[in-house]
């Protein structure tokens, strides 16, 4: 069983991680008052301390505990790493995405030191943004000086504020994200915030401030005291990184494992590789040293999508490398050998970051996939995460070079040669992370959180293949709730169907429209390729001239979009929604193609 200690937004993320499993485990809060939808999990209320947690644990043969609670929650934390360290239980910390911490803020290592701060700077009002619970802690400031405080407008906090004797005209109930509003209202001199993170809302805070001139004093999140004491203790800051510490944890957990992109297993060799060049460098003056071949590292990358993970690393021959880390998924790159060499370029002409092509990576001969042609086959999401990786170590030019063990032989098993990519395979990735889309237990998956979405009060549904499909569908649609259906739209539909949601809007890309639009129901490219006969012919109903030469040499479905008029798609989707129709058959049902642009 897995024991999740939340109460906040990663608190909710966590639990959104393990619903994936369909099996049991149990989320904690100190309060009730935090609204979540468990379908397998089950919730626990009240304070525990060290001793009721390490006896829980024993008591519920608990094999992880995951720490998704507040930063600021010390005594939470002391109490887990006290349970931790007397059972073995190992220790995942969902922690937060932290902002730099820029110097126009007054940072104070905690309360006793803001009040400090505030008495020396001549603060005379104050507009506190730290929370009821630390009003005790700036008492002495509030007491001789004017100060606001903004609590959760609940019962239950005021009374709390009451009680400590704060006076209630001072008290201000929180209504969003209304920083800029409250100092436009009350002209305090100063702010005072909890180094919370971006889910916490600290940069909405500190960029109001600043907008209104404001000075900005921020207590410092304070240090977790079990991270470099126990053993088995592993740090995250994104539900990627949790699922795959829970499967690198209890392996059993997630019927299928999730794996990394040839994207972020590059970005991760890049990123060794410029460690080692430039500690070379900083060290001796001269080139960088020779590599330890048996020499094993583990290095942080940043996703896509800003969360990081930690991807284990080699050292061999002057060059670092990354294993093909795979999910469940079929995957030729399997076990792949991915290398990156670096050099600092003389040249310091644009851009910064130069691609070679090294051995066993392919080389783009046609247009059409966004990289010029010409260039090595690495896609514009990896080609972005490793120029930002480089950019956040060095100024310098650099020349970055990957290549794969084996890669032509591997190329031959792709779609490369029809697309125009030789002599290789193409690093690709738009996530950083391969999620198991293909077989039984990815569609149980998609129906828990079609019953989520059911017991939370939505009768619409949205559908997408992926984060850009449910980007566009958000983007029209704000409240929409949207569910992954990788490449089992028809296994979606069916489930929506069956528990009742009124409306369905299927978001789907031309790649896999092509596809449903012939009448596949399974996108998976391993099942189904685009069928250039089938797309004559829809261009050819509707009424489009010359459509076979138009169509002639098409290798991607990308490439429909330079080529095709309007009528073209509008037929395309008339085509899918006529086949969700065999599994959706009545009810409103709209299907939205996603342009490559959106």
């Amino acid at each position: 069983m897995i024991l999740i200690f939340g109460g906040t937004t990663e608190g909710r993320a966590a639990i959104d991680v393990c619903e994936q499993a369909c099996k049991p485990y149990f989320y904690s809060t100190r309060g009730a008052e935090q609204e979540v939808v468990l379908t397998h999990g089950r919730r626990l209320g009240g304070i525990m301390d060290a001793d009721a947690m390490t006896r829980f644990c024993r008591d519920n043969a608990i094999r992880l505990i995951v720490d998704a609670a507040h930063p600021f929650a010390t005594q939470l934390h002391a109490n887990i790493g006290t349970a931790a360290a007397a059972t073995g239980v190992p220790v995942v910390r969902y922690e937060r995405i932290y902002p730099p911490r820029d110097a126009d803020i007054i940072w104070c290592s905690d309360f006793a030191d803001a009040v400090r701060r505030l008495e020396a700077a001549g603060v005379a009002s104050l507009l506190a943004l730290t929370g009821v619970q630390t009003i005790g802690r700036l008492r002495t400031y509030w007491e001789a000086h004017t100060c606001w405080f903004r609590i959760l407008g609940r019962d239950s906090s005021v009374g709390t504020a009451i009680a400590a004797g704060f006076p209630a005209d001072r008290l201000v109930a929180y209504e969003g994200n209304d920083t800029a509003s409250l100092i436009t209202r009350l002209h305090p001199q100063a702010i005072i915030t909890k180094e919370s993170g971006m889910s916490g809302g600290f940069m909405e805070k500190v960029d109001a401030a600043r907008k209104a001139g404001v000075t900005v004093f921020a207590v410092e999140r304070p240090r977790l005291p079990y991270v470099s004491r126990l053993d088995a203790c592993r740090v995250v800051d994104g539900p990627r990184g949790l699922r795959r510490a829970i499967e690198a944890t209890v392996p059993d957990f997630f019927t299928l494992h999730t794996g990394l992109t040839t994207g972020t297993c590059a970005t991760a060799a890049v990123v060794a590789a410029m460690q080692r060049l430039l500690s070379s460098h900083s060290a001796t003056g001269a080139g960088p040293r020779d590599s330890d071949a048996s020499a094993t590292d583990v290095v942080s990358v940043r996703l896509p999508d800003g969360e990081t993970v930690s991807v284990p690393v080699g050292y061999a021959d002057g060059a670092a490398f990354c294993i093909k880390d795979f999910s469940d998924d079929p995957d030729v790159t399997r076990g792949a050998k991915i290398i990156a060499r670096v050099a600092l370029r003389r040249d310091d002409s644009p851009p910064q970051v130069r691609f070679l092509q090294g051995e066993g990576v392919g080389r783009v001969t046609l247009p059409g996939l966004g990289i010029p042609v010409g260039e090595p086959a690495i896609n514009p999401t990896p080609r972005r995460s490793i120029a930002e990786a480089v950019a956040a170590m060095t100024d310098a030019p650099v020349d970055v070079t990957i290549s794969v063990e084996g890669g032509r032989e591997l190329a031959l098993k792709t779609f490369n040669p029809r697309v125009g990519v030789v002599d290789g395979i193409s690093i690709i990735g738009t996530s950083g992370i391969v999620m198991p889309f293909s077989n039984e237990a990815f569609t149980e998956s998609i129906e828990r959180e079609m019953h989520v979405a059911k017991a939370m009060g939505f009768t619409t549904l949205g559908l997408a293949s992926g984060k850009r499909g449910e980007e566009a569908l958000l983007a029209a649609e704000p409240c929409l709730r949207v569910v992954h259906y990788g490449n089992f739209i028809g296994s979606a539909l069916q489930s929506a169907y069956a528990l009742g949601f009124q409306r369905v809007v299927v978001g789907i890309m031309i790649g896999k429209a092509v596809k449903l639009a012939e009448g596949n129901l399974d996108t998976h490219s391993h099942k189904v390729t685009m069928n250039l006969r089938f797309l004559i012919d829809v261009a050819t109903e509707a009424g489009i001239p010359d459509a076979e030469a138009r169509l002639a040499g098409v290798r991607m479905a990308r490439e429909l979009w330079q080529l095709m008029p309007p009528a073209f798609f509008d037929a395309i989707r008339r085509h899918c929604l006529s086949h969700c129709r065999r599994v959706y058959p009545t009810r409103q049902l709209d299907v939205r193609i996603i342009s490559d642009d959106t």
